[in-house]
């Protein structure tokens, strides 16, 4: 089956063109090297996609004949995506949030209006 066809069957992409533009970017390898959307998988091969900001790591256990159920896509593949991956995620979203200290500087769009509903809520 081809790469993109299989991220699509096990739920790894919405749809097959997101698929197939993730390997055309350059987001997919397959066994440490970069694969084109018309690659074949394999049993046993191993899957590393870049998405969201994190480099998930798959494994393939079996080839589904057409899109799985999002209960049974264990079935087919394994994931072995380290936890260190998730955990800098977690911090990447707490560091957007503290882009700057409290009342230091000009207020932001996103400050004002905050500032603005909270003001309304005392009235």
């Amino acid at each position: 089956m081809r790469i993109d066809k299989y991220l699509w069957c096990i739920r790894f992409f919405k749809t097959r063109n997101i698929a197939t533009e993730a390997c055309k970017k350059g987001h997919v390898k397959v066994n440490n090297a970069n694969a084109k959307p018309s690659k074949i998988t394999y049993n046993g091969d191993k899957i590393s996609v870049r998405k969201d900001q994190i480099n998930y790591e798959i494994e393939v256990l079996d080839i589904p004949a057409n899109r799985v159920g999002a209960k049974i896509v264990d079935l087919y593949r394994k994931d072995t995506t380290p936890a260190e991956a998730f955990e800098k995620l977690e911090l990447l979203k707490y560091s957007k949030d503290y882009y700057r200290k409290k009342g230091t500087g000009r207020p932001t769009k996103k400050d004002r209006r905050e500032l603005d509903d909270y003001a309304e809520d005392d009235i």
